[in-house]
């Protein structure tokens, strides 16, 4: 086959997806207006004839009767809908459906996530700040519902941008507002259970047995290289505990995973290992070297002196697991360390 077939067949190819993608987000944009309307006429004409809520499960039978087979208004989802305009009829959607929408603006990406995805925002956060911020990644970030209900758990709206680093010092201004997206201040390990974390390498050899749900844990742009990633200095072998590139950042980044609270040791050890690797391993088009101690508990202020004068760029990041129960609630319920056990 010459050049030219070989061309002509990706440019089909590319043509073909990108028609399918436009229609895909064309069809979700109508289907989120439907359920807007829906929704929309329940509340009217539930408020305006003094119906009791019971009338919805009736509506989901006779529009059932109506329409054989129909699919997507069960008495829960026509709920979902009610909800779904009362929420949002004077913030968005209002000024939405009369848009003209150029560029991905906020407008524009309210409509790039299914239905389904704002159900569960809507379920989950509180404020219209909060609301909005995980419209926005799930749509930029094509975020899976399972994606999306993790970092709402783990509180990526309140913990992004809050991880103690030294990234002013030693990163250029735009890769540091770039860095302090892509990190955070905790990491919810789902996976994990509250035994799996005392010992180190039993950590190291679970996370890399489910290395698809850490990177997922990770946030954007993550590949993974290796861990124990062994570099060498004069004869001496030292070994790195997970390396990646991150192609956002376009550069390496060091994991050391810590069991216990963070040590000031810690840092000294990370920023060797940095050095190692521009040295070493970094290519020259790629940016610094930027490294991130996980560990269990940290104090932010011997963070800060720890890594004050460190000229790589790294930050220091705790983790937790869902069976282990929140601070605030543990002096509220009685024998909580059994329950956590049972959790």
């Amino acid at each position: 086959m010459n050049k030219e077939y070989i061309d002509l067949i990706a440019s089909l190819k590319s043509s073909i997806i990108q028609s399918r993608y436009a229609a895909a987000r064309i069809a979700n944009k109508e289907q989120l207006m439907l359920y807007f309307r829906t929704g929309k006429m329940l509340s009217e004409k539930i408020a305006a004839n003094k119906w009791g809520m019971k009338i919805i499960e009736k509506i989901s039978e006779d529009l059932q009767v109506q329409l054989p087979g129909l699919r997507g208004f069960s008495h829960r989802n026509l709920l979902n809908m009610k909800r779904f305009y009362t929420e949002y009829q004077d913030v968005i959607i209002s000024q939405s459906l009369t848009a003209k929408l150029d560029g991905l603006s906020k407008d524009q990406l309210f409509w790039e996530i299914s239905f389904t995805h704002h159900i569960l925002i809507l379920s989950k956060c509180a404020s219209p700040e909060e609301r909005m911020f995980y419209i926005e990644q799930a749509s930029t970030q094509h975020w899976s519902l399972i994606v999306l209900e993790h970092h709402i758990d783990s509180n990526l709206f309140s913990t992004q941008g809050k991880l103690p680093n030294n990234f002013s010092s030693t990163l250029s201004a735009p890769l540091k507002e770039s860095a302090l997206k892509v990190f955070q201040d905790e990491y919810l390990m789902d996976f994990l259970s509250p035994g799996e974390v005392e010992d180190e390498r039993v950590l190291e050899d679970k996370v890399i047995a489910d290395i698809k749900n850490f990177i997922v844990r990770m946030g954007k742009g993550f590949c993974f290289i290796g861990n124990q990633h062994r570099i060498e200095v004069e004869g001496d072998e030292f070994f790195i505990d997970l390396l990646f590139f991150n192609r956002h950042l376009q550069c390496l980044v060091a994991f050391e995973l810590k069991r216990g609270k963070f040590r000031p040791e810690y840092a000294g050890q990370l920023n060797f290992y940095l050095n190692v690797l521009d040295e070493k391993v970094k290519l020259a088009t790629e940016n610094p070297s930027i490294g991130i101690i996980l560990c269990k508990e940290k104090s932010n202020t011997v963070v800060e002196f720890a890594v004050k004068n460190i000229d790589k760029a790294m930050g220091v990041a705790t983790y937790r697991t869902t069976r282990e129960l929140p601070e605030e609630m543990r002096g509220l319920l009685p024998d909580a360390s059994k329950l956590a056990e049972l959790l």
